[in-house]
């Protein structure tokens, strides 16, 4: 058995114990994070939602001996100074858990979870709910801890569900967290969009990073002037896989300057015509405010996040 396998089967028995004790976290944004955080002076874990939701340190104490060195050998706690550290952080998702990076995501690989995965699954459930058409196969692009796949997968068993990132640690989380949901259709494959992958798809999801960042990590840099270029590259790539009937669903934000949508500017081109039916809606007109005091941002009037729903028709 390899080493990844062993860190893999070992956050996969701690998530199917969490579980069972009852566990629960709802992950709120990083500024919001750092608030609670400034509470308290130096921040120490009381229980296991501290050590594995709120990404607090803790002592020897919080777990027995034998716990600590499991935790230690797969990978999952790491020490700080005196202290320890989760690597990872579990949120729930109605009565799901999803492994995802601990808090603060400074890594370049890290793996995001936040409100924007909870609006995202918001999309998908409702776009199940109104499509009565089978559903053969399914793609969630730049899958991250996998959300997209898992929900597909859930609601429609006998579809081929494909999650596709060119982030490895994504890949293996998107693989626990399927196994943790009791999901056995999803295949997770190292992909840059769809490029790895072949065929055509009756669903195509992604919530792809949407901002500016100036650090260009990849699990928040979008590309492009004001992190739109990903998301319009998804659209662009995307609407040659729909199937006959076919549906991309895209969850992403947009820097808005002086009351115009560049993104809505950048796709609707290559929405025109018969071939394509369409709708775009803004979800939230005003998300992460506090990017507008970043380098970049000078221009942007809000953040808006906004959800694309396209379908073939021919």
């Amino acid at each position: 058995m390899s080493v990844q396998e062993t860190v893999d089967r070992g956050l996969l028995e701690l998530g199917q114990r969490l579980r069972r004790s009852g566990y629960r976290f709802i992950t709120p944004t990083p500024l919001t994070h750092q608030r609670v955080y400034q509470r308290s002076a130096t921040p120490l874990a009381k229980d296991q939602r501290d050590v594995f939701g709120w990404s607090m340190p803790f002592d020897n104490e919080l777990f027995s001996a034998d716990e600590l060195r499991a935790l230690e050998q797969a990978g999952i706690i790491e020490q700080s100074g005196s202290l320890w550290r989760s690597t990872v952080r579990w949120s729930s998702l109605g009565d799901l858990l999803f492994a995802h990076s601990a808090y603060p995501t400074t890594q370049n690989d890290s793996v995001f979870f936040g409100p924007d995965t909870y609006r995202f699954a918001l999309v998908i459930e409702d776009c199940l709910q109104q499509r009565f058409e089978p559903i053969r196969r399914a793609v969630d692009i730049g899958c991250g801890a996998g959300v997209g796949a898992v929900l597909i997968a859930r609601a429609r068993h006998e579809a081929e569900v494909v999650a596709v990132d060119i982030n490895p640690r994504a890949l293996r989380l998107t693989a626990v967290n399927a196994e943790l949901a009791g999901v056995i259709n999803v295949t997770a494959y190292h992909s840059d969009l769809l490029t790895s992958v072949e065929g055509f798809f009756d669903l195509i999801v992604a919530n792809p990073p949407y901002m500016n960042d100036q650090h260009q990590r990849a699990y928040r840099h979008g590309g492009g002037a004001l992190g739109e270029a990903l998301s319009v590259r998804i659209v662009r790539e995307a609407l040659p896989r729909l199937s006959i009937g076919g549906t991309l669903l895209l969850y992403t934000g947009v820097a808005m300057i002086a009351g115009h949508d560049p993104f809505a500017d950048a796709i609707e081109p290559m929405l025109s015509g018969e071939q394509f039916g369409w709708t775009y809606r803004e979800l939230d007109p005003d998300v992460f405010g506090e990017e507008l005091l970043e380098p970049g941002y000078e221009l942007v009037e809000r953040i808006a996040v906004v959800a694309l729903r396209v379908t073939r028709f021919k």
